[in-house]
């Protein structure tokens, strides 16, 4: 992938001295965090509303299904219109969608209804969000910074992650969860506003003679086409396609984790679900590791091409968390699971920023939407049901974890049963195999 007009000659500039990227990065952290904000509440409004497990489930699930349902069709459209346009109109609609719950609360009208109906509108929009802006950030910094930058990225957002649940949970434990969801509003559209200062374009210019990319015509028989060569390059390109199927397998083992991780600890480490502080450590173990991933991925790319770094840090990975699932006492749990952490998001920054620079710009949202909704929209919920009837049927939480560790390793041996290990031997980041 060449670097575009706009961003061929930024190659050799220090990315703190950006202000475009600084402005990515600052709306990038404010919407998740804003993201964050709703996603505690919403399940403790609905809870206080309802009284019932079953409307609380409804919002997780209202959480999850919209990547599912919208992943191809969003990644379609957001290589075919202008992405910083569907942006901004995504942060400005979920904004909108936000200040009702707040408003209906005073109102005295809120209902567990408009609170799920929100739930499952911001997530969709957020769908579109996501597609665009997989395409957005090559266009933004070009093929020389992508990797340094996602993993700037990356390693705010986890900061965010670490920091903002515990912080939103203290205060909803106190306060009515209803007004905190202006806060979301707020951080939605100051993301909006940011992504709109941006000076470069986000998407690809417009072509010498036709209409331009955001002018075609939205017909759905086009649509689907773009659809059909997004799938096409992804199943058809042998490097794309091995990094999507180790990125699946992968998150199977993160979803084993996520289902297993409070269980485990109780079982097998003696850490109580409540009252001991030594499981906020656990919990914090991963989230610790990706950070530190974000400072390691920049070292390491610029001394191992992409191939090479994907086949080392893929069983990298599965080793760790084998070494956490034998672990029987916390703190050597606590420091295998950061090393997990921090393999797996070594694994997960090289495949995504891998994957976008052996991509077409015309089709990196189209790919790279398919690909999470593989991952964290099948794979992560998949291991977290095979962890759960493993450890149901009466193996225990310790081989539920292995359910999902098996899962990996098939996804590590197939990479190394693949066209990377060619890669990894010849040619620099953009050379690899033919297409297969």
């Amino acid at each position: 992938m060449a670097a575009s007009p706009d961003t061929a000659d930024l190659g050799g500039t220090p990315l703190r001295t950006d202000r475009d990227f600084r402005l990515y990065l600052a709306s990038r952290t404010v919407s998740v965090a804003g993201a964050l904000v709703a996603a505690v509440a919403f399940p403790v409004l609905v809870y206080r509303l309802t009284g019932s497990p079953a409307w609380t489930s409804a919002v997780a699930a209202a959480g999850a299904l919209p990547y599912l349902m919208f992943g191809l069709l969003a990644g379609a459209a957001a290589d075919r219109f202008d992405r910083r346009a569907l942006m901004v109109g995504a942060d400005l609609l979920s904004a909108a969608a936000l200040a009702g719950v707040p408003a209906a609360w005073a109102l005295g009208v809120l209902t567990p209804g408009q609170v799920l109906g929100t739930a499952f509108a911001v997530q969709a929009l957020y769908v579109v969000f996501d597609a665009a802006n997989f395409g957005a950030l090559p266009r933004l910094l070009g093929k020389d910074r992508l990797t340094a930058g996602y993993a700037a990225v990356y390693g705010a957002t986890n900061l965010v992650e670490l920091a903002v649940p515990p912080l939103v949970g203290l205060v909803v434990a106190a306060a009515a969860p209803a007004p905190l969801i202006s806060v979301s509003a707020l951080t939605a559209l100051a993301s909006a506003a940011m992504v709109r200062a941006l000076a470069r374009p986000l998407s690809e210019p417009r072509p010498a003679a036709g209409p331009a990319p955001g002018r075609r015509p939205a017909a759905p028989r086009a649509l689907l086409a773009d659809i059909r060569g997004g799938l096409s390059f992804l199943f058809g390109d042998a490097i794309v396609r091995t990094l999507t199927l180790a990125g699946t397998t992968h998150a199977a083992a993160s979803g084993a984790w996520t289902a297993m991780l409070v269980p485990w600890a109780d079982r097998t480490l003696g850490v109580a679900p409540a009252g001991d502080p030594r499981l906020a450590v656990l919990f914090g173990c991963w989230g610790a590791g990706a950070v530190a991933a974000s400072r390691l991925v920049p070292w390491l790319s610029d001394r191992f091409r992409p191939a090479r770094l994907a086949l080392g840090a893929l069983p990298a990975s599965l080793l760790a968390g084998a070494g956490t699932a034998l672990c029987t006492d916390w703190r050597a749990a606590a420091a295998c699971a950061a090393a997990w952490g921090t393999a797996y998001s070594v694994v997960v920054v090289n495949a995504i920023t891998y994957r976008q620079l052996v991509t077409p710009l015309h089709l990196q949202s189209r790919v790279n939407t398919t690909a999470r909704m593989l991952s964290w929209g099948i794979g992560h919920p998949a291991g977290a049901a095979l962890a759960g009837a493993v450890a149901t049927l009466g193996a225990g939480p310790r081989a539920g974890l292995a359910a999902g560790l098996a899962v990996a390793a098939l996804g590590v041996a197939a990479a190394w049963l693949s066209p990377l290990r060619a890669a990894a031997r010849t040619g620099p980041d953009g050379d690899r195999p033919a297409r297969a």
